[in-house]
C-alpha cells in the first residue's frame, strides 16, 4: 500500500507519531495528502486555494517541534487570515485580497507543527447552512455527490471526510462546525466562546456569536488541536474559564453518570424521521453506557429569538461589506454579491444602533435563562440538523424572493444557533447514518466552560459506536 492510501483515514495524531518515530518525513506526508487532494477535489470541489508548493516547501524546512509536527491541514477560506494566501470569504467582493498577516489562530496552528496545503470552500460570508457560493461553486458530499456538505464550514468537511487531510480548520456562528459535520460523518466542536483567538484583526465577532476550531475524524485529534490554540491573546476583550487540564487528558477519563436531557423536536419545528431515530439511538446508547437519561423539551420559543438574531446577523453583513471595503478598495454594490447577501447587507444597514443593542440584550436573557437548565442536566442532547443532507439547490434562492435561502436555513437548523447565543460549547457526533447511507448526527450541549464533559462523552460513544472505518464511496483511501 502507498503512503498515499495508508495515510487517508490515519487520524492527525497517528500522522504526528509517524513522524516522531522516524518511519515518515514530514514532506513525504505532505505530498502523500497534495496527491489525495489532486485524486478526489475534482468531484468533491471542497479545496478553492491549493498551496502546494509553498506547503512543500516549508516541510522541507525546519518546522516547529508541536504535537501535530508535518501533519497535513487545511484552512477554511474565512477569517483565519493567512499571510500571501488569499481569502475570499465566498465572495467576488474579496477573490482578490490577499492578507498580510497571520491570524493568531493561524500562528498556533503553525506552532503546533501543522503545514497548510490550501484554503477550503464556504459559502459567501458564510452565511448559509450550505456551501455553494457562487465565486467557486458548489462544495459536494463525499457521501453523495448530489447532497449538501452543510455549511458553512462544508468545504472542510468534505475535505476530512473523504481523506484528503485528517482535520481541518472550521468556525462556526450558528452551527458552521457542527452541520458540516453532521452532513459528512465527522466529529465537530464548537468551544466555549472567546476558548480560540480571532485577533490580531478582531476581539469578537458579531458580540460573541463566532468561534474558531475544526472538524476531525477522532475526538483526540479534536482535544489536541483545542489544547494547541486555546487560550487568550493579548488585547482580548474576554476569554473562557481555563480548563482545570489539558482537554488531551479528558479523552478516555471517565465521564461518571451524567444527567442527559434529550429533545427530539421544539413546539412547531419539523423534524425527518431520520433526524429523530438518530437522537433516540444516541439516547439508548448513553442510558446503556450508565448515564441517566430523560426526554424533555428545550422550551425555546424560537419565534421570539429569530428576530434578535437576525438582527446581529444582518448587522454583520452589512459590517462585513462596509467595513472590509477600504481593505479591497471597493464600493460595494449589488452585483459584486449574492441576491441573499446584498438583501441581508440592506437589512443591516437598516438597522439603529439602538435596535443591536436591544436585540443583544435580548440574546443575553435568552442565554442567562437557557444556562440555568445546566442546574438539572449536565448535557442536552439534540438533532444537529432537522433532515440529513438535502439535495444541493436547496438553499437558492428565487430572484423574486432573495431572503428564501435564510427562511429555509432556519428550518434546517433549529437546534445549533442556541450555543452560539449563550456561548457553550457543544458537539455533533457522528453515531446513526440512514438506509440511503447518508450520515445524520446527534448534536450534544454543556455548560459554558465545560469542554470536558463533552470530550469525554465522546470518546466513551467513540469507543462504544466507532465511526473511524466508515468510508463515503468518494474517498482518497
Amino acid at each position: 500500500m502507498s503512503l498515499v492510501e495508508e495515510t487517508a483515514y490515519l487520524d492527525a495524531t497517528a500522522q504526528a507519531e509517524m513522524v516522531r518515530r522516524g518511519e515518515v518525513k514530514p514532506a513525504e506526508l505532505v505530498e502523500a495528502a497534495i496527491r489525495r487532494v489532486e485524486k478526489v477535489n475534482p468531484q468533491l470541489n471542497a479545496v478553492v486555494t491549493p498551496l502546494f508548493e509553498r506547503a512543500l516547501e516549508e516541510a522541507k524546512g525546519e518546522l516547529p517541534q508541536g504535537p501535530f509536527t508535518g501533519v497535513p491541514f487545511l484552512l477554511k477560506d474565512l477569517l483565519a487570515s493567512y499571510r500571501g494566501a488569499r481569502m475570499t470569504f465566498g465572495s467576488d467582493f474579496f477573490r482578490d485580497y490577499v492578507p498580510d498577516f497571520d491570524s493568531e489562530l493561524v500562528v498556533r496552528l503553525k506552532r503546533a507543527g501543522l503545514v497548510i496545503i490550501g484554503k477550503t470552500n464556504t459559502p459567501e460570508f458564510g452565511i448559509l447552512p450550505t456551501t455553494e457560493p457562487r465565486l467557486f461553486g458548489p462544495a459536494r458530499n463525499p457521501w453523495d455527490t448530489g447532497r449538501s456538505t452543510g455549511g458553512s464550514s462544508g468545504g472542510s468537511a468534505a475535505a476530512v471526510a473523504s481523506g484528503m487531510v485528517p482535520a481541518a480548520h472550521a468556525n462556526d456562528g450558528g452551527g458552521s462546525i457542527r452541520i458540516p459535520a453532521s452532513c459528512c460523518g465527522l466529529f465537530g466542536l464548537k468551544p466555549t466562546r472567546a476558548r480560540n483567538p480571532l485577533g490580531p484583526a478582531m476581539g469578537d465577532i458579531i458580540s460573541g456569536l463566532v468561534v474558531e476550531h475544526a472538524v476531525t475524524r477522532s475526538v483526540r485529534d479534536s482535544a489536541a488541536l483545542l489544547d494547541a490554540t486555546s487560550g487568550p491573546d493579548i488585547g482580548d476583550p474576554y476569554w473562557a474559564p481555563p480548563p482545570s487540564r489539558p482537554f488531551l487528558q479528558e479523552v478516555g477519563a471517565d465521564p461518571g453518570r451524567l444527567r442527559i436531557a434529550y429533545t427530539t423536536g421544539e413546539g412547531e419545528t419539523e423534524v425527518h424521521a431520520d433526524c429523530v431515530k438518530a437522537v433516540e439511538d444516541a439516547a439508548r446508547l448513553c442510558a446503556e453506557l450508565g448515564h441517566e437519561v430523560e426526554e424533555k423539551p428545550l422550551g425555546l420559543d424560537v419565534a421570539a429569538i429569530t428576530p434578535h438574531f437576525m438582527t446581529l446577523w444582518g448587522a454583520a453583513q452589512a459590517w462585513m461589506a462596509d467595513g472590509m471595503a477600504g481593505a479591497v478598495g471597493k464600493t460595494p454594490a449589488p452585483e459584486m454579491f449574492e441576491p441573499l447577501t446584498w438583501a441581508l447587507i440592506e437589512m443591516g444597514r437598516g438597522f439603529s444602533a439602538a435596535q443591536y443593542l436591544i436585540a443583544l440584550t435580548a440574546l443575553q436573557g435568552v442565554a442567562r435563562d437557557f444556562a440555568r437548565r445546566f442546574r438539572e442536566y449536565d448535557l442536552i442532547l439534540t438533532p444537529t440538523v432537522a433532515e440529513p443532507p438535502p439535495p444541493l439547490g436547496t438553499f437558492d434562492s428565487p430572484p423574486d424572493n432573495p431572503l428564501y435561502g435564510i427562511v429555509r436555513a432556519a428550518a434546517f437548523v433549529p437546534f445549533t444557533p442556541i450555543c452560539n447565543i449563550t456561548g457553550q460549547p457543544a458537539m455533533n457526533v457522528p453515531l446513526y447514518w440512514n438506509e440511503e447511507g447518508l450520515p445524520v448526527g446527534v448534536h450534544f450541549m454543556a455548560r459554558f466552560g465545560d469542554e470536558a464533559t463533552l470530550f469525554r462523552l465522546a470518546a466513551q460513544l467513540e469507543e462504544a459506536r466507532p465511526w473511524a472505518g466508515r468510508r463515503p464511496p468518494v474517498s482518497a483511501g
